[in-house]
């Protein structure tokens, strides 16, 4: 056998460490603390959530909100898994916990800065300063995410991937069920800045606590002289196209992300028009319980032998969902509706972060997380900045007509808020004919056999040796047009 360059002799290095007890241990306390994180972020962009729309009553302004985080995922995705995979985990989401830390500083300096009425003003520039800056903090955060899921790999053996990834979605459900809670609370009785105060305060107690959080990691793993980070760049798309039917998979999920993005839009101005934003909030925590039972679910029983068709059959029940769950103008529809939707959103995640885990190898897998970060995400903003004006101006007046009465109060009642729920049945319609239509691609099929027939593990390390390196390198069919 050749002698291993100094790049795979580095890669070795940085995988020494193989996963077992001790490293499921790290894990825990990683997804501990990143939970931690993940709460205060949340925390802080569900409350300016509320407070933009309660202030402004305006659905366009909150499509604009939500439709910026998700452009600034889309643009920042690559970006982000190429630094996840050129530098260690810990500095990563040490890196990511200081801006977000200093983005929340200055939000509290703003608002001290002005009157409230000058930050609700949201034809004026401070509204959008003020809303900016928040946003920003919590588009960093995103690098946390994209950290964890490759410390799945790096910690938790092969055979419990699944498993793990359904404890993280668990975890990430009771940080939202917690947020939801104690946003609306908080924006209802205590007001916007003693929100931000409370986000600066917990933000800070988590860098403290991430700095003592061990994750045992030697070096960056690099795969044959990849180690620069312009090289990082031009190996996102080969390290996609080289699995058969992955491409599929990201454009897929881009597609859903398309119709999530009037979810995104409208579930927040549809729950006010129904709730105080004391009781919305509350209603979001114990539905998110939701999250808990999906990932709870995955992590019980994993997601089968093909997380392909899992994730398929998910979004059937996704788009079902979104053309009854707001037929009627009924809270006990709704609030039924969000509870499902909650228990299916982590087995979808699961599902594709289980089929990258196991057909990407680990060198590799922050960009191809990050690539599908941006290229999912970009398509959210596009239909959230579609949905609001089109809502605003034009399916909430037509529904509130008597024209839009006579033509479809038969399929959607009466009601305020019916132009929301057209929007809310037509978008899952059309998600339910292309989830179908998956079913019969060829893509299905090719990633379905890629998924059965990998490796359990395409760590370097593969959990069974310094050698393994230059074995799954050389001779496993398909890695070796990944290196270099």
């Amino acid at each position: 056998m050749s002698q291993p360059s100094a790049a795979t002799q580095e890669s070795d290095d940085a995988v020494q460490v193989r996963p077992g007890p001790h490293t499921m241990r790290a894990f825990y306390q990683v997804l501990a603390n990143t939970a931690v994180a993940n709460v205060t972020s949340s925390y802080l962009w569900w409350a300016l959530t509320f407070w933009a729309y309660l202030e402004t009553r305006s659905v366009l302004a909150t499509a604009i909100i939500g439709g910026s985080y998700m452009l600034l995922v889309a643009v920042l995705g690559v970006v982000f898994g190429v630094l996840v995979d050129h530098m260690k985990k810990k500095a990563v989401m040490v890196f990511s916990s200081v801006v977000t830390l200093s983005t929340y500083l200055i939000a509290g300096a703003l608002y001290l800065a002005f009157p409230e009425s000058v930050l609700i003003d949201w034809g004026g520039p401070w509204f959008w300063v003020f809303a900016g800056v928040i946003l920003i903090g919590g588009v960093v955060e995103n690098l946390r995410n994209i950290a964890l899921s490759t410390t799945v790999t790096l910690l938790v053996p092969s055979d419990r991937r699944d498993r793990a990834n359904g404890l993280v979605g668990a975890v990430q459900g009771i940080a939202f069920m917690v947020t939801s809670v104690f946003s609306g609370l908080s924006v209802g009785l205590l007001g916007m800045g003693p929100t931000v105060v409370i986000a600066i305060v917990a933000t800070a107690i988590a860098l403290t606590h991430l700095l003592f959080v061990p994750i045992p990691e030697r070096g960056v793993a690099h795969v044959e002289g990849a180690a620069s980070r312009s090289a990082g760049f031009r190996g996102v798309i080969p390290a996609v196209l080289v699995v058969p039917g992955l491409l599929a998979l990201i454009l897929f999920s881009t597609f859903n992300n398309l119709v999530g993005g009037v979810f995104m839009a409208l579930m927040d101005p549809y729950g006010l028009e129904l709730f105080s934003v004391e009781i919305w909030g509350v209603i979001l925590g114990i539905t998110s319980i939701g999250f808990v039972i999906g990932g709870g679910l995955v992590a019980k029983f994993g997601l089968g032998k093909n997380p392909v068709r899992t994730m398929l059959l998910v979004n059937v029940g996704i788009a079902v969902l979104g053309m009854t769950f707001a037929i009627r103008e009924v809270w006990w529809l709704y609030a039924l509706g969000i509870l499902v939707f909650m228990c299916l959103m982590p087995i979808a995640e699961a599902s594709e972060q289980t089929i990258v885990q196991r057909v990407v190898p680990f060198e590799k897998q922050g960009r191809v997380f990050g690539f599908a970060a941006s290229v999912e995400s970009a398509a959210a903003p596009i239909s959230a900045f579609l949905v609001g004006p089109l809502a605003q101006f034009w399916l909430i007046p037509y529904m509130d007509s008597a024209a839009g009465q006579d033509s479809l109060g038969w399929l959607l009642g009466p009601g305020e808020a019916r132009g929301i729920a057209l929007a809310f049945v037509g978008a899952s319609a059309v998600l339910l004919v292309v989830v179908l239509l998956a079913f019969t691609s060829k893509p299905y099929r090719q990633l379905s056999e890629a998924y059965a027939t990998a490796p359990p593990s395409l760590h370097t390390d593969d959990e069974r040796g310094a050698d393994a390196a230059d074995v799954d390198v050389a001779a496993t069919p398909g890695l070796k047009g990944m290196s270099g």
